[in-house]
């Protein structure tokens, strides 16, 4: 069957015309979005410790779950809405008296929403990348497919905290907050913490928030088939040098000097 074959460019030759297969951004947009008063979930330990505490600080925030919805927008063809929920681990430290302090952990629910052109496409995507296939008696799960529905990918970095609040009477605070229950977060998230999140606001008498700061890169894509010049793959001439250990200050002469760093202390008491 070597006639059904797809020449790209005459035999023999180094160099070529070959196909691929990628995603191409079809739109995207970057963002910085402010989160204030941020509803914070600790478990009983942190309530506990939130009950006696006088003082408290955050030290590190982390995104460790996401979720991420497309969903086309009515009478706008072409338009999606991407709806981002990020689950933040954050870890505080509280002040227990006698000079002493404890860490405490909480997980916050951020919720973002954007809109962008992700074009149309009409149709059925079906993939045989199914790892249940590999085995020969087994049965292969089936191969769904996805219809007129584009991929969001979604880039941040780790949360800027801005500060942490420690606020009275739960129920008459006008705070942010995704998550009301156990249900609406991941088994992932739930599973991450040492001691289960509480969501029980009738025994506590004061909660926790914090405003957090997250710069992020939202885009929409979908697969797409280019040609493109591609050449021979050609074995490098360097050759992989060994990292000499015996002499660590040989090593550490030979390091560049980082200038960059010290740039911000360059023209220090000059107008």
């Amino acid at each position: 069957m070597a006639e059904n074959r797809f020449p790209c460019a005459p035999s023999g030759s180094s160099r070529e015309t070959v196909c691929i297969e990628t995603n191409r951004v079809l739109d995207s947009c970057r963002d910085r979005d402010c989160y204030e008063n941020v509803r914070v979930y600790l478990s009983d330990f942190g309530n506990e410790i939130l009950e006696r505490t006088g003082a408290i600080r955050a030290k590190c925030a982390d995104i460790m779950w996401t979720n991420i919805s497309v969903d086309p927008i009515q009478f706008n063809r072409g338009f999606y809405a991407v709806t981002i929920r990020l689950y933040v681990k954050i870890v505080f430290e509280a002040c227990i008296g006698g000079g002493r302090s404890q860490e405490l952990e909480g997980v916050a629910a951020l919720e973002k929403r954007v809109i962008l052109y992700g074009g149309e496409c009409n149709v059925n995507i079906f993939r045989s990348d199914n790892t249940a296939a590999d085995s020969f008696c087994a049965l292969p799960e089936p191969n769904y497919g996805c219809r007129n529905v584009p991929t969001a990918v979604v880039e941040t970095v780790d949360p800027v905290l801005l500060g942490a609040k420690i606020m009275e009477k739960a129920s008459d605070c006008n705070c942010c907050c995704c998550c009301c229950n156990e249900h609406d977060l991941p088994e992932h998230v739930m599973t991450s913490f040492s001691a289960p999140i509480s969501f029980d606001d009738d025994r506590a008498r004061r909660f926790l928030t914090v405003s957090l700061g997250i710069f992020s890169v939202v885009r929409i894509v979908r697969p797409a088939q280019y040609l493109i010049q591609a050449t021979e793959y050609a074995i490098p001439e360097k050759e992989c040098v060994a990292v000499e250990e015996d002499d660590p200050c040989h090593v550490f002469r030979h390091i560049p000097f980082p200038t960059n760093d010290f740039s911000c202390n360059m023209g220090c008491g000059q107008d």
